[in-house]
């Protein structure tokens, strides 16, 4: 009950910052706010923002699995990885949107995620 708990203060506080910074990401192509948005997946996986999205998509999944609570979390961080790949697509930034899809697609496969379809918390976030 505990570690429950735990896992949703963590999603809790994860989603009343992404909600905020994916918006401006994506309508404003703003690029401070995609990188607020990285550090919420980072500190939601309990991992060092500056090292944690510049992994290769196979080791980002294996360190979620590392973390104890990829089953958790994994639908946020896969979703989140996806409309950041929007955000920086319209940013002009294509190699980083080819990397957060690249990443979000082997949360997907991994973890059983749908990637158009917005965790709890996140609707707002729909296209």
């Amino acid at each position: 009950m505990l570690h429950r708990d735990y896992i949703l203060d963590l999603i809790d506080q994860f989603m009343m910052v992404v909600l905020e910074a994916l918006r401006h990401a994506l309508q404003q192509h703003d690029q401070q706010s995609a990188e607020e948005a990285e550090e919420a997946i980072a500190n939601l996986l309990d991992l060092d923002p500056e090292f944690a999205l510049d992994l290769a998509p196979d080791s980002l999944v294996t360190m979620m699995l590392l973390s104890g609570m990829a089953d958790s979390v994994a639908d946020y961080v896969g979703f989140t990885l996806e409309k950041l790949s929007e955000a920086y697509e319209g940013m002009g930034a294509e190699d980083l949107a080819r990397l957060r899809h690249a990443q979000a697609e082997a949360v997907a496969e991994s973890f059983g995620c749908d990637l158009q379809t917005p965790p709890e918390g996140l609707e707002g976030l729909a296209n």
